[in-house]
């Protein structure tokens, strides 16, 4: 097995950090998947029907590959971590948790940026070596988690927002399947080196189905986003967010001017790299360690890409692009606020 590919998190120890999680629960849960003809514990498919989702891998081959090894096999069904993960982000709710977990995987169904999971995309090659994505070392007073992103390439021309967001998803996905459950979970955007010019990159159809992830059907309890070294032009950037958020992620966001000491008390800033303040790594050694971590599991992500729905055999009317993003209106999935 590749250095740094990840083990997915044993669901045996998930009941023990989670004991108000029962196994029995799970077993109901996983009875309901297999009603569902159209999620993937009924198929498993190179491509989805009416999906965005065009591989630019050899998926045959690397389904014949995974089924020699035995690696990935697993993921191109729903995994009982990704049952457990959905039932601990809806607070076990049983029915509000069977909503969540057909949104999650009809969004990564139709959504471009969970489509192409190639690590050999030079793309997404560059979208990694602009920036430092990773979920930090030390956890918050609270024991949440910290999913941090700093810019090192401050150049605009690089910032190709869908790379970006594609590999932030995917450095979540990693892990999600490598920690299990998270009390919480707190997004840090450090936006030293970020100008005005890098707004003009973002592209608002991307944005938009980001946001509506992260509301609706993201596989962890989302307790708030802090956003380092704001800049003068902080404003235009929140104008451009507004309208793809509900009041209840409004209340999340924390602005944090330069030099500001009130995060401390929230963040561990020792876990930051060093060029940022911290006592960690370096920058660029944790950003090619994030890299290679990437590259190190290209069959988990070949494996995901295929664990999509089939809208031809959903029951009742099949969803399209146009039915979940005609706007962020409507919730299954409560955000927590602290």
């Amino acid at each position: 097995m590749p250095q740094h590919a990840v083990q997915p998190f044993p669901v045996s120890e998930e009941y023990v950090k989670n004991p108000e999680i029962k196994p029995e629960d799970i077993a109901k849960f996983r009875q309901w998947v297999r009603t569902q003809p159209h999620l993937p514990d009924q198929h498993i498919s190179g491509t989805a029907p009416n999906s965005s989702f065009r591989p630019s891998i050899n998926v045959p081959r690397l389904r014949k590959d995974r089924q020699a090894s035995g690696v990935g096999a697993e993921l191109q069904s729903c995994s009982n971590l990704d049952l457990v993960l959905t039932y601990h982000c809806c607070d076990r709710s049983a029915e509000v948790a069977k909503q969540v977990l057909d949104l999650n995987l009809t969004l990564r169904t139709m959504s471009p940026i969970f489509a192409g999971r190639d690590v050999d995309d030079k793309g997404l090659e560059r979208a990694y070596h602009i920036m430092l994505l990773s979920i930090l070392p030390t956890r918050t007073p609270e024991g949440y988690a910290v999913f941090y992103q700093c810019l090192v390439d401050c150049d605009p021309k690089n910032f190709v927002f869908p790379d970006v967001m594609k590999a932030v998803m995917m450095t979540l996905d990693l892990y999600q399947v490598e920690q299990g459950t998270w009390p919480g979970l707190v997004i840090v955007l450090d936006m030293k080196g970020v100008q005005l010019a890098h707004l003009s990159r973002l592209e608002i159809q991307t944005l938009q189905h980001f946001m509506y992830y992260l509301q609706e059907a993201f596989l962890a309890k989302l307790k708030a986003i802090h956003y380092l070294n704001a800049p003068s032009f902080m404003d235009k950037l929140l104008m451009i967010l507004k309208p793809f958020m509900k009041k209840q992620l409004m209340d999340m966001l924390h602005i944090h001017q330069p030099d500001s000491k009130a995060v401390d008390e929230v963040i561990p800033k020792a876990a930051l790299p060093k060029e940022y303040g911290g006592q960690h790594k370096d920058i660029n050694t944790w950003i090619e360690e994030s890299w290679q971590k990437v590259r190190a599991n290209r069959e988990y992500f070949a494996a995901e890409s295929e664990r999509r729905v089939n809208e031809a055999k959903r029951p009742g009317r099949p969803r399209s692009v146009t039915d979940l993003f005609g706007g962020v209106e409507g919730s299954f999935k409560k955000l927590d606020i602290d």
